[in-house]
């Protein structure tokens, strides 16, 4: 995916408080969709059209599904064709 070329690139906070509202069961799979979410909403794109690598799935599995970080720094870039990668920085 690397090959495409960049329209802009930004290392973003995401705060995912939000993720642990839910129940302590779904909070890792709960703090994807915030991401996604929290995402789509400050780049201006649609969910469908974001792609989070594995590295950034696997930071927050870490410690396993119910005790997931409270906020995560990611590399967010916007590619020309209108897809969006987040990778870790």
């Amino acid at each position: 995916m690397a090959d495409e070329t960049v329209t802009q690139e930004v290392i973003i906070n995401v705060p995912l408080r939000d993720a642990k509202a839910s129940s302590r069961k779904r909070r890792a799979d709960t703090a994807v969709s915030v991401l996604r979410n929290f995402i789509s909403r400050k780049m201006k794109i649609d969910e469908s059209k974001i792609w989070i690598d594995p590295k950034v799935s696997e930071k927050i599995w870490e410690r396993g599904r119910e005790h997931i970080p409270s906020k995560l720094s990611v590399k967010v870039i916007k590619l020309e064709e209108g897809t969006t990668e987040i990778i870790m920085p």
